[in-house]
């Protein structure tokens, strides 16, 4: 029962994301396809970041009740069950950023860059820069992540196959749902809401991590403003999320407000003073080098 009442802002939370979702798709005749498209994008960001929520042990100390609570496929791309198991395995500090073992890093091999021809690497310092990431980095996820799940039934391995079977056929569902009922076309639905969605929840994994000697100084602090935090559920105090990954969402930002200076010094002051600092510094100019080297 206690843990029911502490965990009552994220089933508020639930309600609040999918009758946002509901919200957008009745307000679309009235807005009008630009205005009610970029709120149905906002709406599936959302969505991506409760599903960060759900797969973290929230609100339910159910895997199983919480899987059924985020695996509509209303972003699109990932069946809930991969975005889980890497996600998690992302977790493991020690091996942040290493490319090929961390499945969320955003870096490369000095020897797979040194392979990679002129296209390849214009894309790779490109992911480096904000606009860069948003625009042309979900093409670059979407795509590799598609190829694999066809190949690794060629190869015998079906571990993912029963994963991507359901996701596909409740994608299905919703996008026949979605033109039946709504008028929105799977076109407009894949390549105008969840495209651009994904690129904005792509924006705050920018530069939440960069290469380090100590672990704990690969993972920053964004101290974003309100709108940002409620869009991505206070992850961009991600050096407070890594430390406490079963913290609830409503907690993190009263935990780093109380422990501010630790949290600092135990990252290594890495801190970026909000999402539109790294737009104005690093909207075509790249933040850094895409191949991985680790500092002294």
């Amino acid at each position: 029962m206690k843990v029911a009442r502490q965990e009552w802002p994220t089933w508020a939370l639930i309600v609040a994301v999918y009758g946002a979702w509901l919200g957008a798709l009745a307000a679309l005749p009235v807005l009008g396809p630009v205005a009610g498209t970029a709120l149905l994008t906002l709406a599936c960001c959302w969505f991506m970041s409760l599903q960060h929520e759900l797969l973290h042990g929230h609100p339910t100390r159910s895997a199983r009740i919480n899987r059924l609570l985020g695996l509509l496929p209303l972003a699109a791309w990932y069946p809930y069950d991969l975005y889980r198991s890497t996600h998690l395995a992302h977790h493991r500090d020690e091996l942040l950023t290493q490319p090929g073992i961390d499945p969320e890093s955003n870096y490369v091999s000095a020897r797979d860059y040194a392979r990679l021809g002129p296209i390849g690497r214009w894309l790779r310092h490109a992911q480096r820069t904000v606009l860069g990431r948003m625009l042309l980095g979900p093409a670059l996820v979407i795509v590799p992540t598609w190829a694999d799940a066809l190949r690794r039934p060629l190869r015998g391995d079906r571990s993912q196959l029963g994963s991507w079977v359901q996701h596909l056929l409740l994608l299905a569902a919703l996008l026949w749902a979605l033109q039946r009922w709504a008028g929105i076309t799977p076109l407009h639905y894949l390549l105008g809401v969840c495209y651009p969605a994904l690129g904005l929840a792509m924006l705050r994994s920018f530069y939440e991590h960069r290469p380090a000697a100590e672990a704990a100084h690969r993972v920053v602090v964004n101290e974003a403003g309100w709108f940002w935090r409620w869009l991505f559920l206070n992850n961009n105090y991600h050096a407070v999320h890594h430390a406490q990954p079963g913290l609830p969402w409503w907690r993190i930002r009263r935990v780093y407000l109380a422990q501010r200076a630790q949290v600092l010094a135990c990252n290594g002051h890495f801190l970026v003073q909000g999402y539109g600092q790294l737009l104005r510094r690093h909207a075509w100019r790249p933040i850094d080098s895409p191949i991985h080297r680790t500092p002294r």
